[in-house]
């Protein structure tokens, strides 16, 4: 993994044109692009990740949820993975060039996904957030104390706004991971270019 504070931007499950358009505006600020389309076929993932490519994407910068078969056909960075998934060990074990990130929501689940071999997890929610209404959020405090613990690279999500960014990396984080704060907003370019200006002058501060 690179250093550095990564913002990591995850599609929201309806990824069309619009989606396509955004991701061609703003590719340059984020690290990595995670395809979270739950309800789409290996054809239709296959079709958003050939479009990436011929909007000049670069595939480096892909993550994709659940299926190592399409990153490992696509050369994609990685793959990311949930509860419901097959365990990081075993992926790592069948696919050791893919980057392998586990979903995970309590420091329990986060220190078991390390053992299991995982590259960095994605840990939250920490705040109230618009895809997950009737869930308590995790927060700061829970946040530095998996941060505290893990070696791997912890990424926030959750209700991140570039407001919010820098206490989430003074909690520890590595990077933020964002859904709705880049495709439901009105200038997705002026706030990528937000987020990306708190993680690169983070100083530890």
């Amino acid at each position: 993994m690179e250093m550095g504070k990564q913002l990591h931007v995850i599609s929201d499950g309806n990824f069309s044109k619009q989606h396509l358009q955004i991701v061609k505006r703003i590719h340059r600020e984020i690290d990595y692009l995670h395809i979270r389309e739950k309800d789409k076929t290996a054809k239709d993932i296959l079709a958003i990740i050939e479009a990436l490519e011929d909007i000049g994407f670069p595939l480096a910068k892909v993550i994709v949820n659940d299926r190592a078969d399409i990153a490992v056909m696509k050369q994609c960075a990685g793959i990311q993975l949930a509860y419901h998934s097959p365990s990081v060990s075993f992926v790592k074990d069948s696919f050791p060039a893919l980057l392998a990130g586990k979903s995970v929501h309590s420091l329990p689940e986060a220190e078991q996904a390390q053992r299991e071999g995982a590259d960095y997890v994605l840990y939250g929610h920490i705040y109230p957030s618009r895809s997950k209404p009737d869930q308590q959020p995790r927060g700061l405090a829970e946040l530095r104390e998996v941060t505290g613990v893990l070696a791997v690279p912890v990424y926030a999500i959750g209700g991140i706004t570039p407001e919010r960014t820098k206490e989430v990396i003074t909690a520890g984080a590595a990077g933020v991971a964002v859904m709705s704060g880049i495709w439901v907003v009105d200038n997705p370019v002026q706030i990528a270019e937000a987020y990306r200006e708190v993680l690169e002058t983070w100083e530890g501060g």
